[in-house]
């Protein structure tokens, strides 16, 4: 039988784990350590499955009899290592001196020297970790175990859901994303959800909302608000966001509807494990329906700093009554949730706890960073502190998230400032300390005077246990302790103040953020001073004891240094910083040459750089090189498929864009270029086996790209352009341009989606008549739709104003009179309003009045369009640049004659004055009309055509 368990740990027993006999065979002479750090493979890159060191050394130890003992002590070492550095509390011994040879563990060069290679060892894509990771050898060692398939050759779900966690804190612990541990997370999720199928609800939950979680990190929202709409359904979590009558400042006399996050987790059934049990839990929490209620209080929970501001209440002072103003209305709330008190709410499952937060955060991701936004996160994280959690990480993590929203806010700055500085203190109060005083960095002895802190520490009675602490840390987005200072220096740069930015950047030693910190102040210079001290080593002091510390290195001058050896772990970030700050070439170049061609971040650079310079063709390579590496890279695809547009490379722009679109669906602009690429491609010309994969399917006149080559469609490219501008336009409705573009595409199909016409120049309406006015009307496709109308439609007596404005369905009848009505509304009340100078207009208005049998709106538009071409300056004035406009008057005058002499004598067809002749005095206003056109154009165009057919007029009016 084993000497460790799973209980062991569960309870949080790492020491008893990882000084295992099991154990103790591994860290024999340092041998694992040096499989961590085995040389490379391929192209730059390090093997993700373990070096073959390692697989000696089980097979010396039996390691078909010791599988179960290695995976839990790979899992030990990964949980001890977040307990050291993102969690707390503090560490009661010092795992150095169990993991380490005796050799490095006792004297500080090669202790120092191994910690390197380690860190080292964790670079991927020429992403590096951080230089100072305490205790990195803990997690080279999970890594090196969860991820050997030796162990796992018939792997358990467990195993597998533990080899995708060490591999996302690989990608976490990395200062950017890396494309190939992002491909290796999403392979093993795949495969994990699989096998997740067969577990119970609380494992199902638990892994939509950690991969909801991994999701929001690389930045597929969509996908993350997927999972947790999922894993809210599977519990049976209600929450809801709507508002209630309340007061929000001190002074406040009138009660006004506030937002508020209504949630109540589901019953708890503890004995058969419904969704709201924690019957896997390793610090057996579990919260009932019997304490529910309970005051928050009674648990251990971080410090939540006070307001204490002169207007603003410390929470929301919320009435009984519900309030009509809300986002999500009081209808489609559960009677559950209405008949909650916001003030007093239940106490949350932390998992729900958690589907809160991370809703917040994928509401942050996918919306403008604006005030709407913050007022709308908040509520989310409000509902978690306020009476929400029991768990220390996850209240925690709340608070976290709060001094984030209420960085922002002129009345809140303080505090969210001084929250997020007391949760930096206390994790490195509880991370930092070390029984022997030790540097867990470095393995030197020295002694280590208590951190400083902003608030006192808890008492450990006040504190939680590791087991609560890192019960839920693979489903939160917890930084580590160098990020979480590395975001507080990020707050001070954004308050201005720099200066103590740059003191919590020097001692982290994150050069990169000193340099961009100094640059920041428009001190290009020292920034650019400080990156070339890591990179580069006085030639002078080469062989000097100088060149062994950075303040004796001259890099005032480029041709008196020389690349150190070996370069810093991010070097090829460096050589981008200095590339940016000197729109340096080669300094792109060299970032890629030591990233062993690997680092995306270079090409893209370079795509920038030359695409800003037009250097088209160069711009396409490197934006292509970048996506070899990276091929998710949204942006970059988008970029690329601009520079082929401008290339005429209309077959890579689709399959560019398409590649984008199929990263994020949702991008208006994708489909919008995808649209301009297709309408240039050749009618047969076939797409590309990737872009005939794409479907543009929002409704039913769009298409499928995916048609048989072989079938010759002279409009294919046309309608899935077509297809693509719909779909842009349902994603970006505000965008002009884009409905201009779907308007002049729609009717170049045949036949034309009169419809989706009629649709878009409506938007186009909307969006600029306030600013163009009759200009933002196309007259040719609205005299189209209004002749397609006539010609196809017996004349009626319809009445717009009285039909139904419910949509059409799919028989041809009813689309018929759908679209009439749409077009009569577009032209009586979009277009007729807006018309200041437009003659057509004023004609198009009258032969739809004239097909609608209303003689009178008939007449009352021949005489506006007759006034407005009068109005017209210089027609009269018998010159050779005003005869286009004397023809148009004297055309004018004509069909007001004519339309006088045709509807004078009919009925007037409703309204005021019903059944009476429209206008019984027509012949004296035709014979007016006529005479003032003759009377102001005798003088300039006597004589002329036009003055001898109106006076013709003029006797015919007078004879009759």
């Amino acid at each position: 039988m084993s000497e460790i368990t799973l209980q062991d740990l569960h309870r949080g027993d790492y020491q008893k784990i990882l000084q295992s006999s099991t154990a103790r065979k591994l860290w024999r002479d340092g041998d694992i350590l040096d499989s961590c750090i085995a040389p490379k493979h391929g192209e730059g890159n390090r093997e993700y499955s373990p070096a073959s060191g390692i697989i000696t050394i089980l097979e010396e130890v039996g390691k078909s009899n010791i599988g179960d003992d290695l995976f839990l002590i790979g899992c030990a070492a990964l949980l001890l290592f977040l307990q050291a550095n993102v969690t707390g509390p503090p560490l009661s011994w010092n795992p150095a001196t169990t993991v380490f040879s005796e050799s490095a563990s006792n004297d500080f060069a090669p202790g120092k020297r191994l910690h390197a290679q380690l860190v080292a060892s964790l670079s991927v894509d020429g992403e590096a970790a951080y230089s100072l990771m305490p205790y990195v050898e803990l997690f080279c060692i999970a890594k090196l175990i969860l991820n050997n398939d030796e162990i796992h050759e018939n792997i358990t779900t467990e195993q597998l859901k533990y080899r995708t966690r060490v591999n996302f804190w690989h990608q976490r612990l990395l200062s950017d994303l890396a494309p190939t541990l992002q491909e290796i997370i999403y392979r093993d999720l795949d495969l994990l959800e699989k096998k997740i199928l067969s577990e119970d609800r609380q494992a199902r939950a638990e892994f939509l909302v950690e991969r909801a979680s991994i999701h929001l990190y690389h930045g597929y929202d969509v996908r993350a608000r997927d999972d947790l709409a999922e894993v809210t359904r599977l519990r049976r979590f209600e929450f809801a966001l709507t508002g209630r009558l309340g007061k929000r400042t001190k002074f406040q006399e009138k009660e006004l509807s506030q937002l508020v996050v209504l949630a109540k987790s589901a019953e708890y059934d503890q004995v058969n494990g419904s969704p709201g049990s924690e019957t896997n839990t390793c610090n057996d929490e579990k919260v009932s329906a019997s304490n529910q209620g309970e005051n928050n209080d009674n648990h251990a929970k971080p410090v939540d700093l006070r307001l204490n501001d002169d207007t603003l209440l410390e929470t929301i002072s919320f009435s009984n009554q519900s309030s009509n103003a809300s986002v999500q209305t009081e209808e489609s709330i559960s009677m559950a949730l209405k008949s909650l008190n916001p003030a007093d709410q239940p106490v949350l499952d932390p998992v729900d706890s958690i589907i809160l937060l991370a809703t917040a955060s994928s509401i942050t991701n996918t919306s403008p960073q604006d005030g709407l936004t913050r007022e709308e996160t908040l509520p989310y994280v409000s509902r978690v502190l306020v009476g929400g959690s029991t768990n220390w990480q996850v209240y925690s993590q709340a608070l976290i998230v709060r001094s984030r929203i209420e960085g922002y806010r002129s009345r809140t700055t303080e505090r969210g400032l001084l929250q997020l500085q007391a949760i930096v203190d206390q994790v490195i109060a509880e991370t930092t300390s070390s029984p022997t005083g030790k540097q867990p960095d470095s393995g030197q002895e020295q002694p280590q005077p208590p951190p400083t802190t902003f608030l006192p520490q808890p008492e450990s009675s006040e504190s939680a246990p590791v087991s609560e602490r890192l019960r839920y840390i693979h489903l939160l987005a917890s930084p580590t302790r160098w990020k979480l200072e590395s975001e507080l220096a990020d707050r001070w740069v954004s308050l201005g103040g720099l200066r103590s930015a740059l003191e919590i950047y020097e001692r982290l030693q994150m050069w990169a953020e000193v340099a961009l910190c100094w640059a920041a102040q428009d001190r290009e210079d020292k920034a650019r001073q400080i990156v070339r001290q890591q990179l580069y080593i006085s030639s002078s002091a080469v062989n000097s004891d100088e060149s062994k510390e950075p303040n004796g290195i001259d890099v005032n001058s480029d041709e008196q240094t020389k690349e150190r050896d070996p370069l810093p772990n991010d070097a090829p970030r460096l050589f981008c910083i200095l590339g940016d700050m000197g729109n340096s070439i080669a300094a792109y170049e060299r970032a890629w040459e030591v990233s062993k061609f690997r680092y995306a971040r270079a090409q893209r650079s370079l795509g920038k750089h030359y695409f800003a310079n037009q250097e088209l063709g160069k711009a396409d390579q490197a934006y292509a090189k970048s996506l070899k590496i990276n091929p998710q890279n949204h942006s970059i695809w988008f970029a690329l498929g601009c520079v082929r547009l401008q290339l005429k490379d209309w077959t890579g722009a689709v399959d560019a864009f398409g590649r984008a679109l199929q990263i994020e669906e949702k991008d208006a602009e994708s489909w919008s270029n995808l649209a301009a690429a297709l309408l240039r491609l050749a009618p047969e010309q076939p797409l590309s086996e990737s872009n005939r994969s794409e479907k543009a399917n929002s409704d039913d006149n769009e298409v499928n790209l995916s048609s048989e080559p072989h079938r010759i469609d002279p409009q294919k490219r046309i309608r899935e352009a077509f297809a693509a501008l719909k779909r842009a336009a349902s994603l970006k409705r505000d965008s002009y341009r884009i409905w201009q573009n779907l308007l002049h595409v729609s009717v170049q199909l045949s036949p034309p989606p009169y419809t989706d016409i009629i649709i878009a120049q409506t938007r186009l309406i909307d969006l600029l008549s306030t600013v163009e006015g009759e200009k933002c009307i196309d007259i040719p496709i609205v005299e189209g739709l209004v002749a397609h109308l006539i010609a196809t439609s017996p004349t009626t007596n319809s009445h717009p104003e009285v039909q139904s404005d419910n949509l059409p369905t799919n028989s041809p009848t009813n689309q018929k009179l759908g679209f009439e009505k749409m077009l009569i509304d577009l032209v009586q009340k979009k277009i007729t309003p807006l018309i200041t100078s437009s003659r057509r207009l004023w004609l198009l208005t009258a032969k739809l009045s004239l097909h609608l049998k209303r003689p009178s709106a008939t007449l009352a538009a021949y005489e506006k369009a007759w006034r407005v071409t009068l109005n017209q300056p210089g027609w009269e004035s018998g010159t050779k640049e005003a005869e286009g406009l004397w023809r148009e008057v004297a055309e004018a005058t004509g069909e007001l004659v004519d339309a006088y002499e045709s509807l004078g004598e009919r009925k007037r067809e409703g309204g005021l004055g019903e059944g009476e002749v429209v206008a019984k005095d027509w012949r004296f206003k035709a014979r007016s009309a006529v005479r003032g056109v003759i009377g102001r154009a005798k003088e300039g165009w006597e004589g002329s055509e036009e003055m001898d057919g109106l006076r013709g007029r003029m006797e015919e009016l007078r004879v009759s």
